[in-house]
């Protein structure tokens, strides 16, 4: 009756028991309520507008409302390749093992908030010596033994260690679930970036075969005066000394084309040589949207997945300080045996052979009192150093999204500053060309044009390369804005 009574007693107070430790209170952070730089990407609009481009565009929808950004691109083998690193990548799995561990820890966690039951059997023949059983008979000296019994545990959470303990488990878990989306963030992004890349390479490819193909014809016709007497070996040797640096262009421009296309394969989980043949023929970079909508600060904030991360990992650490702490009270645990002995198995389970027991026990290392205060001291450092890594990653994501505001827009005004150097420079090879036909000009001046044509057009094809990278870079930093492609398990979301 005794051991009933305090048990009841013990039952209500964990039903009003409190969890001790702090409960968590996410930060207050001050934010701008606009990014600085998302006028640098207005002024890139007005430019396009004042010089005639793109000027029936609409503004890209913003990247949060773009579920889907590197579809707003219109390649579909960009898009095909995407989906296929959704798929397949190793980073992606890696992830994706780590959030289902988490997963699993929380589910053991779980566990311990109810009682833990074993069940055990056994079953015995001895004999003792006849100088344990002294005259004793050697038959009466053998004995049988069986049982079969059921034990059960449960720790009375009066002061929230197993509570602590599952909240702490479960802001991991949701922990994991956003390392996974950054991971899947990081991915998407490097594989578009990758692919602009190498259209850009193709076409810096592109404008040094065909600058190589115009200095050849430069050389035949150097030839041909040298050979008709009206030329000199001088004009040769110059003429043919640009050809030959133009094509030096050539080889490291394949080599980096190729590294490129092996990076892409991996990235989707395939061999490096496993899309060559889809890669080799040439395209366009991707069409640029007009313009990027950041949204606001506070909008980026709530679903870039770096910042989630560390804001349940701040969670997760402030929970394990109530693990800690828990340590300073008593811990209750309930418990109790039912079964039966015989000495015989006809006779189990028969009301005589039943035996039973219950408890009440008490663990309380008050006299380690130095060590629990030390493992407080720990987790409040761990919270304090959590805290510090939340508030960073803020930061951080403000300043990748303002860094990739700004290079957008830049190249944006950039692109069209080279696109009329190239043109203009593509006119004044031709007519330089004319000119030394007609005898008006002198070689230097054609070898001069054409020297300038090519840096300028290639300028312009990787001023378009970085334009579209950084548009990449800024739905990146806007995290995409994405369904995740891995669904949140249920237990994880659903509690």
């Amino acid at each position: 009756m005794v051991i009933r009574s305090l048990t009841l007693g013990l039952a209500a107070a964990l039903l009003a028991a409190c969890a001790v430790g702090p409960n968590y209170v996410r930060p207050n952070i001050e934010t701008p309520s606009k990014f600085a730089r998302d006028e640098a990407a207005s002024d890139a609009r007005a430019a396009d507008i004042a010089t005639g481009v793109e000027q029936n565009a609409a503004p890209t929808p913003s990247p949060q409302a773009d579920a889907e950004f590197w579809r707003s691109f219109n390649d579909p083998l960009l898009t095909r390749l995407v989906e296929d690193a959704l798929a397949a990548n190793h980073d992606l799995r890696i992830a994706l093992a780590s959030y289902d561990r988490a997963n699993a820890l929380l589910r053991n966690a779980k566990l311990d908030r109810f009682p833990t039951v074993t069940a055990s059997a056994t079953g015995s023949d001895s004999r003792a010596s006849a100088d344990q059983a002294p005259g004793v008979s050697r038959a009466d000296r053998d004995g049988e033994s069986y049982s079969v019994q059921a034990d059960v545990s449960w720790e009375l959470d009066l002061y929230g260690r197993v509570r602590r303990g599952v909240e702490s488990s479960r802001a991991e878990a949701w922990a994991a679930a956003s390392d996974l989306d950054a991971m899947q963030v990081a991915i998407v992004g490097e594989v578009a970036r990758s692919y602009v890349e190498l259209r850009g390479l193709q076409e810096r490819l592109r404008v040094a075969q065909e600058n190589a193909e115009n200095q050849r014809e430069t050389l035949r016709l150097v030839n041909a005066r040298f050979d008709a007497g009206r030329g000199t070996e001088f004009d040769t040797s110059r003429a043919r000394a640009q050809l030959e640096a133009t094509l030096s262009r050539v080889p490291a421009l394949e080599a980096q084309v190729a590294v490129t296309m092996h990076r892409l394969a991996v990235l989707t989980g395939q061999t490096p040589d496993a899309l060559i043949a889809e890669l080799t023929p040439v395209k366009p970079l991707p069409a640029l949207p007009a313009r990027l909508d950041p949204g606001s600060p506070g909008e980026l904030l709530r679903h870039r997945p770096d910042v989630i991360a560390a804001e349940h990992r701040l969670h997760a650490a402030t929970a394990r300080i109530g693990v800690a702490t828990a340590d300073l009270f008593p811990r209750f645990t309930l418990g109790g045996l039912i079964g039966s002995q015989a000495i015989d198995t006809s006779s189990l389970f028969e009301r005589d052979s039943e035996t039973r027991l219950a408890f009440l026990g008490i663990d309380w290392s008050f006299l380690d009192i130095g060590r629990v205060r030390a493992r407080i001291a720990a987790a409040d450092a761990d919270a304090a150093g959590e805290l510090a890594r939340y508030q960073q990653s803020v930061l951080l994501a403000l300043e990748d999204t303002e860094n990739a505001l700004v290079r957008y827009a830049r190249t944006r005004v950039e692109d069209q500053h080279l696109e009329q150097a190239a043109a203009d420079s593509a006119t004044a090879a031709r007519l330089a060309r004319v000119r030394y036909d007609a005898g008006a000009a002198d070689l230097f001046e054609v070898l001069d044009a054409e020297r300038t044509r090519l840096t300028a057009e290639e300028a312009f094809a990787d001023a378009r390369t970085r334009s579209a990278s950084s548009a990449v870079a800024l739905y990146k930093a806007l995290a995409g804005g994405w369904p995740t492609r891995v669904p949140v398990r249920e237990d994880v979301a659903s509690r």
